[in-house]
């Protein structure tokens, strides 16, 4: 069963990538979300077993390598964090399948489209399960990959080609520090994987390292370059201009890659290395201000954009942003908290912005939309729904997580926390405007 999880979207991207024009459109249909749904009901089983009965499994499958003192292996670890986390991409991942097939149904590619989408879930996957570093590299590299046949699949169009190659350069800039961490890990610890290196760090609390002369904290060293990694990936401030460019692509992509799932990796990176970044004070600042930076500059954005994917993905950045200055305050539950429902309240606004766009014939400038509330009522309802999520509103999900990060935030008696506590404060006050800004061009203003 747990092997199972990344095997079936595997093995449903190779039969639609290498045998979609013989199955044709509604073969490639069945299989995809047939694969897709069998994932989703052992996520669920999965998450059942480790969360709710404690369960926590660790499944070592084969060796890569063995050099000496050096052993790479394969293995599988389904604790509490990335149980909750395959539930998400799953969800997600299976809606999104459904949703394509209609979104996508005049387009002639249909096939490499679902295909695509099969092999991001899988690396996904792998990322959010991999028992090492040097796995999760793997997936990490695998959605960015992904990420670029996704935005890219319309490839007759210059702008998506720019956005894509933006991507993919914004992302493996952050990813050579990555590797960096990684080989300090390997150095500092001769293994990547979790558990052996979260139980060896209380050794190298006092530890330091020379580094192009200078003499720092061997953790620190180690928590700055996954730090850089995760902003890189998550899209903060300073690699934040990739994720608005890549609205370029068909918009299931957005709302799976870059609302939900693709775009949170950076944050559970930095959630799993929690261990980590508690040794490293440093660090934490970083992500406090990064975060709570990005939050603010990120929603002041959004108000002045009028393309309607574009405010949505720069509400994204500004999200993230809360949920890395939650874990520079050291509430990683809370962070992770808000990443699930982050992940379904914006899937939900991309899915609803994807009727929207396609109802009015591709168009995307808000300024030319209005009056949908008669025409589209569900998608309208769908819409406010989202929107009262991020806003925080009573009972809504954002309510729930947004509104306890700021809480927590205000209950930190230090200097830094009163500072970030503001931006918070400011950029709650941008989400609601671009939000309800964005429902009354859509729905409600009469465009002439």
């Amino acid at each position: 069963m747990y092997i199972l999880i990344i095997l079936l979207p595997l093995l449903s991207s190779i039969l639609i990538g290498f045998s979609g024009r013989f199955l044709g459109r509604e073969g490639c249909a069945f299989i995809s979300i047939f694969f897709i749904f069998a994932t989703w009901i052992l996520a669920l089983f999965i998450f059942s077993e480790v969360c709710l009965y404690k369960n926590a499994t660790s499944i070592k499958l084969y060796q890569w390598l063995i050099m000496d003192i050096y052993t790479i292996s394969f293995g599988l670890l389904f604790d509490s964090l990335s149980s909750a986390m395959i539930v998400v991409v799953t969800t997600i991942s299976m809606f999104v399948h459904i949703y394509s097939l209609a979104y996508m149904s005049h387009d002639p590619h249909l096939a490499r489209f679902m295909s695509y989408l099969s092999i991001f879930t899988a690396c996904m996957l792998i990322l959010v399960t991999a028992d090492n570093y040097l796995q999760l590299f793997i997936g990490w590299e695998g959605v960015g990959l992904c990420s670029y046949l996704l935005i890219n699949f319309w490839f007759t169009r210059l702008l998506a080609n720019k956005a894509a190659l933006k991507a993919m350069i914004m992302n493996r800039i952050a990813d050579v520090f990555f590797i960096i961490a990684i080989i300090l890990l390997f150095i500092f610890f001769k293994t990547t994987d979790f558990i052996i290196v979260f139980n060896l760090i209380p050794f190298l609390t006092n530890s330091d390292f020379i580094f192009f002369g200078f003499s720092v904290p061997k953790l620190s060293i180690i928590a700055f370059f996954l730090f850089i990694g995760a902003i890189g990936k998550s899209a903060q401030i300073g690699f934040h201009t990739w994720l608005p460019e890549a609205m370029e692509g068909p918009t299931p992509v957005s709302a799976l890659l870059h609302a939900a799932t693709m775009v949170t990796a950076g944050v559970f990176l930095v959630i799993r290395s929690s261990i980590i970044f508690e040794f490293s004070e440093f660090c934490l600042v970083l992500l406090v201000l990064f975060g709570g930076i990005t939050a603010l500059f990120a929603g002041m954005i959004a108000i002045f954009q009028y393309d309607l994917k574009k405010i949505i993905a720069y509400s994204t950045c500004s999200q993230l942003g809360y949920m890395f200055f939650a874990c520079g305050l050291s509430n990683y539950n809370i962070a992770f908290f808000h990443l699930w429902n982050h992940a379904f309240f914006k899937a939900l606004l991309f899915l609803s912005a994807g009727v929207v766009i396609h109802a009015f014939f591709d168009e995307q400038d808000m300024r030319k939309l209005g009056r949908f509330r008669e025409m589209l009522p569900f998608t309208h309802l769908c819409f406010c729904i989202g929107s009262l999520a991020i806003m925080g509103f009573p009972f809504l999900t954002g309510f729930y997580s947004k509104d306890l990060i700021l809480e927590f935030t205000y209950s930190r008696y230090i200097i830094d926390s009163n500072f970030i506590y503001f931006l918070g404060l400011t950029a709650a006050i941008c989400t609601a405007i671009y939000s309800a800004r964005l429902i009354y061009f859509v729905f409600i203003h009469n465009n002439g």
